[in-house]
């Protein structure tokens, strides 16, 4: 019987730090809890007919703390998995993976397999 995972394949095939957020887990949720009230805000000043450049000021700020999150998660992603996978000899696909979420988090296509020179 054939069960494995499904959908989820994963390209990694050593297991996990067993800290993935390193230290920063509280304050990442601190982040988080933060920019989900500054959501509601801008909504509400939609709601209100508020001045647009206000809102896109807000907006502005919501992007900017988001940034700031990913920036947290990828330092620590940094610092414990690629550092953990660089000392078991398995660093190549885990810096592919680290280039692919920075890619998709700059708009970039997908890597293509055999050209490294895409611009």
């Amino acid at each position: 019987m054939g069960g494995g995972s499904g959908s989820k394949a994963r390209r990694r095939s050593s297991p996990p730090p067993v800290r993935p957020y390193g230290g920063s887990r509280e304050q990442v949720l601190r982040r988080l809890a933060r920019m989900e009230g500054q959501v509601r805000g801008v909504a509400r000043m939609i709601e209100r007919d508020e001045d647009c450049v206000d809102v896109l000021q807000q907006t502005a700020a919501l992007r900017a703390a988001i940034d700031s999150v990913s920036m947290l998660l990828m330092e620590d992603h940094v610092q414990g998995c690629v550092n953990s996978a660089v000392k078991a000899g398995d660093a190549a696909a885990l810096t592919e993976e680290v280039m692919e979420v920075v890619r998709r988090g700059m708009g970039r296509p997908a890597a293509r397999t055999g050209r490294s020179n895409d611009t």
